[in-house]
């Protein structure tokens, strides 16, 4: 057995219990780490992708420990776990701290909120020493121990396990927490009472979990206290509620099984506390450091620019990592009905919709659109382009405030058709006011799970005689080779006719040099592996604020 997983067992006795079991199931027991850097899930998918029963391991989450043993598509959650007895006695403190709770004052955070609860708990319980303390589990059930006014008896040991419970359930997410705290995980998902099912980064299929609800009345309740949070409460007449969770992560509700046939559903996709930067989409293959080269130069000249594809394509990750090429001294203006936008520049105006309350008090992304046009930002980033919010992203556009935004499209074809269609109506003749689009996809090549921006398209421009739009692919990629071939070397439209032009330059075709010249910063920035965030971030300000001369590196 693994050294650290040995003391882990004997720091913690529910992990040691659950070893136990497993060595009596098996005689290969799983690796340990206390955490997973990038560099131990780029492994584990290797090794996945080579011989997936070698992938077995527990790391730890918060108090918590997950297994996961890819051969039997399982993702184990060991946590502490209570008896049908025990249950009866939490039951009992929670209903005397609910009692009690009337009394305080409202709390405003969550550090007031685990102040309170652990003030009301030790009023709700009396901790029982020795062999009297010893003996309560026994009592119960049958025995009194609870009546409106005296405190519910249990041990020591019970007094720290019943602690971890109340914080998990009324702070915390209750039966799914080690999901949510769980970095490693993109998507989680739950129909009725089975099992729930998560996606982790570590593998390109879902595995099944050990975490359910015990039945229809707790998932409900689940339902409706998180939707309660997220001051979006569902009910039987607002059935479909879409939020954001405290941490950050995306939900969408279906509740009653008269909608969801299967019982009340949920889907939550976690994003990441800290952006993925562009760097690191280069090293994982996302896009070429030529491709990140020209971006830089698009971005930088306010260049409007869609990010297209299907859902989980990792569009929003593509966009958080390239706003960081954009001038971090630059105003930036976010337009979002779910907050998932996360620019590293110092002047930003997060804005998003709300959608609750009467109709006279909500405030649609149209609405803040047309309010960021007064703001006069350097660029205005769109989460999501969905409806009529469209036609004012092209009034942007037609004004000269730079966009950038993702759309659901797979081709260019696909996107002038859902623009120019119902509910976006934009007309044919303006949909060259967006100058790049970025196609990228979620894509399985030998077996491998990957995201791939597959082709880069330039506008050139609307054609009058053909009564379309003409376009110019300037990257695209080989899935054999895995790369990204740049066709628009010496052909680009947007480099030579906007970019080169409008800065005057003497040859346009000099443009090129400067993309070989970031291309190379970029490159060298891979081969030095500096792929944190911060640190990238840090690279760019400081390019931007001193000049090239203040890179840390020669390139």
């Amino acid at each position: 057995m693994d050294d650290e997983l040995i003391r882990q067992t004997e720091l913690n006795w529910y992990l040691k219990q659950y070893v136990e079991e497993l060595s009596r199931a098996t005689s290969k027991l799983p690796r340990y780490y206390e955490t997973l850097t990038i560099r131990d899930l780029a492994d584990i998918r290797k090794e996945a992708q080579n011989d997936p029963k070698a992938c077995n391991f527990i790391y730890k989450v918060g108090s918590s420990f997950i297994h996961i043993n890819a051969n039997k598509n399982q993702y184990a959650s060991i946590e502490k776990q209570l008896d049908d007895m025990e249950k009866e006695k939490l039951r009992a403190i929670k209903q005397s701290i609910l009692t009690r709770a009337s009394g305080e004052d409202s709390s405003e955070t969550k550090e007031d909120l685990e102040r309170i609860l652990g003030k009301l708990f030790d009023q709700v319980v009396e901790v029982v020493e020795g062999e009297e303390g010893a003996n309560i589990l026994k009592k119960f059930p049958g025995s009194k121990i609870f009546t409106t006014g005296e405190r519910v008896r249990i041990s020591q040991e019970e007094y720290d396990l019943f602690k971890y419970f109340i914080q998990r359930d009324i702070v915390g997410f209750g039966v799914i927490e080690p999901l949510i705290l769980d970095q490693y995980i993109e998507d989680i998902h739950l129909v009725g009472t089975s099992r729930i099912r998560v996606s982790h980064k570590a593998f390109q299929y879902a595995l099944e979990t050990n975490i359910r609800f015990d039945d229809e009345l707790a998932l409900n309740e689940f339902f409706i206290s998180m939707s309660e949070r997220m001051g979006r409460p569902v009910s039987a007449s607002k059935p479909i509620v879409d939020g954001v969770l405290p941490d950050g992560s995306r939900i969408n509700m279906i509740y009653s099984n008269e909608i969801s046939a299967r019982g009340s559903s949920f889907t939550i996709r976690k994003f990441s506390p800290e952006p993925i930067s562009p760097i690191q989409l280069i090293k994982w293959g996302t896009f070429s450091p030529e491709l990140g080269a020209y971006l830089w130069l698009c971005l930088e000249n306010k260049i409007n620019i869609m990010i297209c594809g299907e859902t989980a394509s990792g569009k929003t990750s593509t966009l958080n990592g390239i706003l960081t090429l954009i001038d971090h001294r630059g105003k930036i203006y976010s337009v979002e009905d779910t907050p998932e936008v996360k620019p590293c520049q110092r002047s930003w105006q997060r804005c998003v919709t709300r959608e609750a309350g009467p109709e006279e008090a909500r405030v649609t992304m149209f609405d803040l659109l047309r309010a960021a046009l007064r703001s006069r930002p350097d660029y205005i980033i769109i989460g999501e382009i969905r409806g009529e919010e469209a036609r004012t992203a092209y009034q942007c556009m037609q004004t000269g405030i730079p966009v950038i935004a993702t759309f659901h499209a797979s081709t260019s074809t696909k996107f002038i058709q859902r623009m120019t269609g119902q509910p976006v109506n934009i007309p044919l003749s303006f949909i060259d006011n967006v100058n790049v689009i970025i196609f990228q996809s979620a894509v399985s090549v030998n077996g491998r799970f990957l995201r791939r921006v597959t082709h880069v398209e330039e506008f050139v421009g609307f054609n009058r005689e053909a009564g379309g739009i003409m376009t110019r692919v300037v990257f695209k990629w080989d899935p054999n080779k895995d790369h990204h071939n740049f066709r628009g070397m010496n052909n680009s439209h947007i480099l030579e006719n906007k970019i080169a032009l409008e800065h005057g330059y003497s040859d346009k075709k000099d443009i090129y040099k400067d993309l070989k010249k970031r291309e190379r910063i970029i490159q060298k920035m891979v081969d030095l592996n500096i792929v944190g965030y911060k640190e990238v971030v840090k690279v760019f300000n400081d390019y931007y604020e001193k000049g090239p001369d203040s890179l840390p590196f020669v390139y």
